[in-house]
């Protein structure tokens, strides 16, 4: 995304006074260590040393925040990877033919906060892949880390050889070994694609994207002006959206009366209700397969595994916070961190 908004612009949206923001810069790092008592991190409330907070602590935890907020805004428009990387391909004949590299890298979820990952084709997520029902589909799948490893196509229909599960469908793939996958993408809709051996590990550490299918019929289809896939993990690398912790995450934008369509995939360990503020959010597809009764929501509960399509109306001009909403995973006296974007629907 090449949009640049400004602070002052931001705050406008969100409906908030430049001054309410607070100071910034050395003030708040100064105070960050004095912030946050031992075991919160965790979420472990102390909750008598919270009502101990003096003047200056509040003035530093106002600061922070402020900081953390400022450093999105700067970051907008800056990491024009964050909502996927197309996997490319050939033909060979009528087969789309795909290669995924399996790579040790190391990753930051943030500047400065580097992890050892285990990934596609080196990105965390790996690269989206997009096909068409009907599609004959070929990967040829490399492993270059030191561990041995296999790709399980979540929810997406294949013949049992080609499941993925180690010593179930095939034996592991490797280190410096190639194994290839064919089959036909015969159900539509919006799945995955991860690691199933040693997968605790591996997907935590990276190795997990987008698998979507598109139909060859769209009438079900909603006619959207966007559509954005928001990957969720968590444990290895933290908490993330698309592979990247708040501040340093990227906000969807959208005109005023625009339709977007969001695609939540939890490659995650643990549930994670995703909440969107001033909009609620029409969910009309599960696990891929549309729903006969699509219903409105503003926090949806997406359990591991799990896949969503929603379609959001962009309905109320302003910059709306989006987040999930177990509040450890998202807010400290730090401020706002990990699974946090916005949505900015400007007028």
């Amino acid at each position: 995304m090449s949009k640049k908004i400004s602070r002052r612009g931001f705050l406008k949206l969100a409906g908030i006074g430049a001054s309410s923001v607070g100071v910034t810069g050395a003030a708040a790092l100064a105070g960050r260590n004095a912030l946050l008592p031992a075991g919160l991190e965790t979420g472990h409330l102390a909750a008598p040393l919270l009502r101990q907070t003096s003047p200056e602590d509040v003035a530093a935890m106002d600061a922070a925040h402020g900081e953390v907020v400022q450093i999105f805004l700067d970051n907008i428009g800056k990491d024009p990877a964050y909502w996927g990387v197309p996997l490319p391909h050939t033909m060979d004949g009528d087969t789309k033919v795909f290669e995924i590299v399996c790579q040790d890298v190391m990753w930051e979820t943030k500047p400065g906060m580097a992890y050892p990952a285990m990934t596609y084709n080196g990105i965390v997520p790996g690269p989206e892949i997009r096909v068409t029902e009907g599609d004959h589909c070929r990967f040829i799948v490399k492993n270059e880390m030191a561990q041995s490893t296999t790709i399980h196509w979540h929810g997406v229909i294949v013949p049992n050889s080609q499941d993925g599960v180690g010593y179930v469908n095939q034996p592991p793939i490797r280190p410096g070994e190639t194994f290839v996958y064919e089959f036909v993408a015969r159900n539509p809709g919006s799945h995955m694609y991860h690691s199933h051996h040693n997968a605790a590990e591996q997907v935590s550490s990276g190795m997990l994207g987008a698998f979507i299918i598109e139909p060859k019929d769209k009438s079900r289809e909603p006619v959207v002006d966007a559509e954005y896939n928001l990957i969720l993990n968590d444990s290895t690398l933290g908490f993330t959206f698309n592979g990247r912790e708040f501040p340093y995450t990227q906000p969807i934008i959208a005109k005023l009366g625009q339709k977007i369509r969001v695609r939540y995939f939890n490659e995650g360990f643990m549930i994670h209700p995703m909440h969107l503020h001033g909009i609620p959010q029409l969910v009309f597809a599960k696990d891929g397969w549309n729903l006969p009764a699509p219903y409105l929501v503003d926090t949806l509960n997406i359990a591991p595994g799990e896949r969503y399509d929603v379609l959001i109306d962009c309905t109320e001009p302003g910059a709306w916070a989006f987040h999930c909403h177990i509040l450890t995973h998202a807010e400290s006296r730090h401020g706002m961190f990990g699974m946090v974007t916005a949505l900015i629907v400007e007028a």
